[in-house]
């Protein structure tokens, strides 16, 4: 259950902190090499660098979760000890990718 929570609350984030993050990425782009360098400088701030990690966190997590449920909208992994490696398995994967791309 708490699997199925955090994939809606990653959905959440994903969408809108991650969709700010990308719009502002865009518009510094367009905007030229003083908005862009005022864009770096601030993603490379330890501050950024959270927000970034948290991103790519929420993608991971909720990619293997958005798996987990598509294996069990084909019927499968409701037994209560598979569903719970996998739920087990969702959170430790999406730290270890996260680390991994880091």
């Amino acid at each position: 259950m708490a699997v199925s929570i955090l994939h809606r609350a990653t959905g959440a984030a994903l969408s809108i902190a991650g969709l700010a993050v990308l719009t502002w990425w865009l518009v510094a782009i367009a905007r030229g090499p003083a908005a862009y360098a005022t864009f770096t400088q601030a993603a490379t701030h330890p501050l950024g660098l959270v927000v970034l990690v948290g991103l790519t966190w929420s993608f991971f997590q909720h990619l293997l979760s958005g798996i987990r449920h598509l294996v069990m909208d084909t019927g499968a992994g409701f037994e209560l000890n598979t569903n719970k490696r996998f739920a087990i398995l969702t959170v430790v994967g999406s730290v270890l990718l996260t680390a991994l791309l880091w």
